[in-house]
């Protein structure tokens, strides 16, 4: 991208599973620099040895402390935001620390983009945050009010949500967990298997975020249109893909926080929803607090609008589900016989 010549990129939490992917597409690029800002040292250390590449640069910092972004962000031309807390049980037993990393955290980062002039800043969401029951996802949520609320005051920096359901094979998911099961003879344990999640791979992840970082006005939300399936199909596609059909499952129950199914668009985002072909946009609710405007132009009537879940997208069976699950480079070499551990 000719955007990108020239220019330097930082990505928060830029250790993890998605800045892994990132850094695997960009590279390569005309950016000048990539800048990495996390809080672990080690995982800094093993992608400064895996990639050696001088246009990469490591910040030891925290989304938390504002002087510590402060110092990464001065001289930034682009931001992806993809630090936070993920893991709904621990954010169920831990709702503050939620709140300092996914709210305020996304605060501090917003803060310093605008004071350094930068030039558009793309945070990654999660369906969790649409009608959320536990803290991750209300956590989330009130991010994404809070990126709509910057982005209103923003005149010189654009910023936009992705926002996106399970990312296959993504560290703390469940696909390397059952992976990891059936290799060791244990049984698999699933939680429900009538249960249905978006699937999508990192690179639909990456795609999502360019696409919202080239097309992206600020305050939209982006959301890739994305198949799903049962926990079953997927515990399914997993044993036969391994040939072990037969191997045995165990049912423990809903977890702290789970829903049956996870929703990417609200019924009254859908209502807004710019139908984009692969992707949906919704733009940001731009009206001020004057609600006489509101009542005189009239209201968008939201019930027959129908939101979008993993309940009525595209669902995937057993065949089409191994066929997602083949597009994983560490479930390709698994099928052959070669166990790689994909966070390595």
């Amino acid at each position: 991208m000719n955007i990108f010549k020239n220019k330097i990129l930082l990505i928060t939490g830029g250790t993890g599973s998605f800045g892994n992917a990132v850094l695997k597409r960009l590279l390569d690029s005309d950016l000048k620099e990539i800048r990495i800002i996390s809080r672990d040292e080690k995982k800094q250390d093993d992608l400064r040895k895996k990639y050696n590449s001088k246009k990469l640069k490591f910040y030891i910092g925290d989304v938390r402390d504002y002087n510590s972004v402060l110092n990464a962000v001065r001289g930034v031309h682009y931001i992806f935001h993809a630090a936070a807390l993920k893991q709904v049980p621990s954010c169920e037993f831990h709702p503050v620390e939620a709140v300092k990393t996914n709210i305020l955290g996304t605060e501090n980062v917003l803060e310093a983009a605008i004071s350094c002039s930068v030039e558009k800043v793309i945070c990654l969401s999660t369906d969790k945050a649409v009608y959320p029951i536990n803290a991750m996802g209300i956590s989330k949520a009130m991010m994404e009010k809070v990126i709509v609320a910057k982005s209103r005051s923003s005149d010189s920096t654009v910023i936009c949500t992705t926002r996106y359901g399970n990312v296959m094979a993504s560290r703390g998911s469940v696909i390397p967990l059952f992976v990891d099961q059936i290799l060791k003879d244990a049984p698999i344990t699933i939680t429900d298997g009538d249960m249905t999640r978006f699937m999508m791979t990192l690179e639909d992840a990456v795609d999502l975020v360019l696409f919202a970082f080239e097309n992206g006005n600020s305050g939209d939300i982006y959301v890739q249109k994305a198949p799903a399936a049962t926990i079953s199909v997927l515990t399914k596609a997993l044993t036969e893909l391994i040939d072990k059909p037969q191997h045995p499952i165990d049912v423990i129950g809903t977890r702290h926080g789970e829903k049956l199914y996870e929703t990417l668009l609200s019924r009254e985002e859908m209502v807004a929803a710019e139908d984009l072909g692969d992707y949906y946009r919704v733009p940001p609710d731009l009206r001020d607090l004057n609600y006489e405007k509101f009542v005189d132009e009239g209201e968008i009537k939201i019930s027959i609008a129908e939101d979008y879940n993993s309940h009525n997208t595209n669902r995937l069976d057993i065949e089409g589900m191994k066929r997602l699950l083949l597009k994983l480079e560490f479930m390709q070499k698994i099928t052959i016989g070669e166990y790689v551990d994909p966070e390595e």
